[in-house]
């Protein structure tokens, strides 16, 4: 019997401290606004793409590859507040951080989903035309030095490159083209790339470099000597 109760108050215990872990819209939305808390979002790009959290990092939980990758770049000793759709990916998303060394991991109950229903807005629609083939091209031959930057303001790695990236361009006297990394898919596919961010280097018109990911100042300035 007492091996039972024992068994019960664990269970409990367990269960109550879920529900810590997983809260309700508003409790999220305050908590989501404290200093150095990360927001991440782990549905598609497309689901992304149609709305999401303020401030929102994403990195797709279905592709594995791609969610590993990003989460190097979200810092495990701060807060991590957590959403998909329903519930669902961020829970299984939030239960490897947690295995993973991720200190604080605040998962959003129920979702877009619940966050809508409670009358809460969602922001970032990417709506508009995306950039031509042919805008792209007469961007890359306009100049001595231009630096493609593929990224997206959403994406883990490519926030930890905007002061790098700003630190190169204004010692070098480079020009900089933003390509979307969540919309300018025509371009992408011209230039060959799927990952974010990646950056490539042009010369009188013509590709010098790439780099894929995280880079540093010194590969920048290496690239263009």
């Amino acid at each position: 019997m007492k091996r039972m109760i024992w068994t019960a108050c664990i269970m409990l215990a367990a269960m109550a401290a879920w529900a810590q872990d997983a809260v309700t819209p508003d409790v999220f939305e305050k908590g989501m606004r404290q200093p150095g808390v990360q927001v991440l979002d782990v549905r598609t790009a497309k689901e992304f793409g149609t709305g999401h959290l303020p401030d929102a990092l994403q990195a797709d939980f279905t592709k594995k590859e791609e969610f590993y990758h990003r989460m190097e770049s979200v810092d495990k000793t701060k807060p991590v507040y957590i959403y998909c759709l329903s519930g669902g990916r961020s829970s299984a998303a939030a239960k490897w951080m947690r295995e993973n060394g991720y200190r604080e991991v605040v998962e959003l109950n129920g979702g877009t989903m619940a966050w809508k229903q409670a009358g809460k807005p969602l922001t970032g629609s990417t709506g508009g035309p995306q950039m031509s083939v042919a805008t792209y091209d007469k961007a890359v031959a306009g100049g001595k030095w231009i630096l493609v930057d593929v990224g997206a303001d959403w994406c883990p790695p490519c926030r930890i490159m905007e002061p790098i990236v700003k630190q190169f361009v204004k010692e070098n006297k480079v020009k900089v083209l933003n390509v979307d990394g969540g919309k300018d898919t025509d371009v992408m596919k011209k230039i060959n790339t799927a990952t974010l961010p990646t950056f490539v280097l042009y010369k009188d018109g013509k590709e010098v470099w790439r780099k894929e990911g995280v880079a540093s100042l010194e590969e920048f300035k290496a690239a263009m000597k």
